[in-house]
């Protein structure tokens, strides 16, 4: 098997570059799909629901496109064709889930409609995202690796922003906020036409400038899988036999996705509530709350940046990582006792400490405890498990949780600041495997 080569910073650069095109779709999605269903008329009660399709089609879908690429060899290239597929439905969906309340349809139907639009977004967006992570794994060397996933990483921050910031520009701009009962503001409307243009866009350029290697040449590179020997053990004996490392830190996954699902599903509301006062969602005041939900969003993100600089330096992960959710339970509870829209960075930032930790810290003690182990490939498959299902199951409670909360929204955050302090105190049973 020969070395695979050493590329150029803009190759790998390349390889990635669609990534910012899908997370402006991702992050438009995350900012606004409660904004969206409580426009048409959802009830609070009912806005989780929403959001148990992204989750389950991530678990559903991802995997699935894996495998499927893995088996697919074109004149395109293996993963590029499910990368484009992808974004291309992920555009035509982009351009019909915020218009959901402009077709005249009664409120029962807008919301069917915006609910297909919705699965058929989350199955398109997960369709294009896991071609990229597969291409860097596919074509670019250990040496490498870090630095690709490192540019992977900052376009994806990067998307992330300017997702989160469209409806708060194009306000600044002077198009419509508000809108008739049950219509979902242009300001919306047009951050998602934007941002579909942009991902099929960035996804072209991909297209473009990555040629795959075919069959031959990527034998030459890649050792072939031991299929046979990875059939011989299903999902149910290897997790039977998955060091408990696996489970503990499943368990720390748990409160920490659930916690992060309803910052997602109850932030515009607590928002709308507390710094605009209102709870109309065909108000001046709520959708103004929508379009600053995507400002702090973006010091969320901000704050992760800078706290994920600074979690080398602990010595202790362990510590490191319960003192992030510690951290970001804090910022969590401040959320409804803070009235100030500007003062609202400070909590956000520090949710922001949490969320760094949640991405760089559980697969680091998960593959350190998989040390001597077979099936990596498969065990980290199935971990990616205690990020969908944890929410999933959050999704399908949240509405019982608001009630037994007084039905004020803002008391969700509250619940996630406290699910984040749970799993700081699990971390204490994970063993870590330097």
């Amino acid at each position: 098997m020969k070395p695979k080569p050493n590329q150029s910073f803009w190759s790998l650069w390349n390889l990635s570059f669609g990534f910012f095109g899908v997370q402006i779709a991702y992050a438009l999605q995350s900012a606004n799909i409660s904004r969206i269903f409580a426009t048409l008329g959802a009830d609070p009660h009912n806005l989780s629901y929403f959001w148990i399709l992204p989750p389950l089609m991530g678990i559903l879908v991802q995997p699935i496109i894996g495998t499927l690429s893995d088996r697919t060899w074109t004149r395109f290239g293996r993963r590029i064709p499910y990368l484009f597929i992808g974004a291309a439905v992920a555009v035509a969906v982009m351009c019909l889930l915020p218009n959901a309340g402009s077709f005249g349809m009664a409120v029962s139907t807008a919301m069917v409609f915006g609910l297909i639009s919705l699965m058929f977004l989350d199955t398109s967006i997960n369709m294009a995202m896991q071609p990229f992570k597969m291409l860097v794994g596919d074509m670019v060397n250990e040496k490498q690796k870090s630095l690709a996933y490192s540019i992977q990483s900052f376009l994806c921050n990067s998307g992330s922003v300017v997702g989160y910031l469209f409806p708060y520009l194009f306000t600044a701009v002077g198009i419509a906020n508000e809108a008739p009962k049950g219509v979902v503001p242009d300001s919306v409307i047009y951050s998602f036409y934007i941002g579909a243009a942009i991902l099929i866009l960035c996804v072209l350029y991909t297209t473009c400038k990555v040629k795959e290697w075919n069959p031959e040449e990527y034998a030459e590179y890649n050792e072939a899988k031991p299929e046979e020997e990875e059939q011989k053990a299903s999902w149910i004996e290897l997790l039977k036999h998955a060091p408990s490392t696996f489970w503990n830190v499943g368990l720390v996954q748990f409160f920490c996705w659930a916690a992060f699902m309803y910052m997602w599903t109850y932030t515009n509301g607590t928002i709308a509530d507390t710094v605009w006062h209102t709870t109309d969602t065909a108000s001046k005041g709520y959708q103004a709350a929508g379009n600053w939900v995507g400002v702090l969003f973006c010091w969320q993100a901000v704050g992760s940046v800078l706290w994920a600089m600074a979690l080398p330096k602990f010595k202790n992960a362990k510590l490191a990582y319960a003192l992030s959710l510690v951290i970001g339970g804090i910022g969590f509870a401040m959320v409804p006792f803070v009235g100030d829209k500007d003062l609202l960075v400070v909590p956000f930032m520090l949710i922001g400490c949490a969320w760094a930790a949640m991405l760089a810290m559980p697969f680091t003690f998960v593959t350190n405890a998989l040390e001597g182990y077979g099936h990596k490939g498969a065990y980290l498959g199935l971990f990616n498990g205690t990020i969908c299902i944890p929410q999933i199951i959050a999704a399908v409670a949240g509405g019982g949780i608001l009630s037994l909360v007084g039905s004020v929204q803002s008391n969700m955050m509250i619940v996630a600041g406290v699910l984040l302090v749970l799993g700081a105190f699990s971390v204490a049973l994970i063993k870590d495997n330097k």
